[in-house]
């Protein structure tokens, strides 16, 4: 699998990367984490991206690959107590949370702390950047990144604390192109892109319960991409080669409960870059019918 270079640090991450939110929320059985993982890991992937509030992720993924660590960079992020809707971006309690992923983990260190999603104002007051930074001094972490979208990620990036940028790109999710990895390009951020497939909410007939699929969903139905039209496997194909082609994406984050879908993924980069042509008519599509409401899906 393609390797892509990540920003200015000194890691060559593979285009896809394995997101641990799914195995974390839906009671994936240790067995098949491990098949999942496996599988990932002799594909090429060697990112495995996670946070300390998806659920059991981290145990699921200390439990069935830290004995191969040195086969992966191993991404986490930190900010919320055991929910995303519960933060806690004091240095004390992101300090706690982190020790707390690594001994889930099972490791002493991370590749890249990420900040979760936190808003500018978070970011002004210095407490939560001077954790990160403390964490990296530590040894806890070799790189400090930030995970969101908007403003607030616009607002991160001119800190210029940060080596990475985790955000939403997507044939549904289309702000970050235009508003944040310009910016974050110039500064030589590692750009990770998630939710890369819009959740494949095309392929729900009715509105899916979902809130990050039901935004999809909706905007999709206006987009109305002929390609969305084709057998299923085809166009996800097309879907995550369109993100894979951004300027500065450096990797995609992909996550699944099933080995199988696993598989049919990392074949996908193997077809290349998504034709010019066919790129350019996406983004003409979106550029037409988005409206200003249409913003970056933290």
């Amino acid at each position: 699998m393609e390797r892509r270079k990540f920003g200015q640090t000194d890691m060559n991450v593979s285009v896809l990367g394995f997101g641990g939110a799914e195995i974390g929320f839906r009671g994936v059985a240790t067995e098949t984490v491990t098949r999942i993982l496996g599988a990932a890991l002799e594909a090429g992937i060697n990112v495995i991206d996670t946070a300390e509030c998806y659920g059991e992720s981290e145990e699921l993924i200390g439990r069935t690959v830290s004995h191969r660590r040195k086969d992966f960079y191993l991404f986490t992020k930190a900010g919320h107590v055991d929910t995303y809707y519960t933060e806690d971006w004091s240095q004390k309690g992101v300090t706690e949370r982190l020790d707390r992923s690594l001994k889930r983990l099972r490791t002493d260190y991370v590749d890249l702390l990420q900040l979760h999603s936190c808003d500018q104002s978070v970011l002004r007051k210095g407490e939560v950047i001077e954790a990160l930074q403390k964490a990296r001094a530590a040894g806890k972490t070799r790189y400090i990144g930030y995970s969101g979208d908007g403003a607030d990620a616009l607002y991160a990036i001119g800190t210029g604390v940060f080596d990475s940028l985790q955000t939403s790109v997507s044939v549904a999710d289309q702000e970050a192109i235009d508003l944040t990895l310009p910016p974050a390009r110039e500064k030589g951020l590692g750009i990770i892109a998630k939710r890369p497939l819009a959740n494949v909410a095309w392929k729900d007939k009715s509105r899916p319960w979902d809130e990050y699929a039901e935004v999809y969903w909706q905007r999709l139905r206006k987009l109305n991409y002929d390609f969305l039209e084709a057998d299923l496997s085809a166009a996800v194909a097309i879907a995550l080669r369109f993100t894979l082609s951004v300027p500065g994406v450096c990797t995609a984050i992909v996550g699944t409960t099933s080995p199988e879908r696993l598989r049919d993924n990392t074949e996908i980069p193997d077809l290349g870059p998504l034709p010019a042509a066919d790129f350019e008519a996406i983004r003409r599509q979106w550029q037409a019918a988005a409206d200003r409401s249409w913003v970056g899906q933290v």
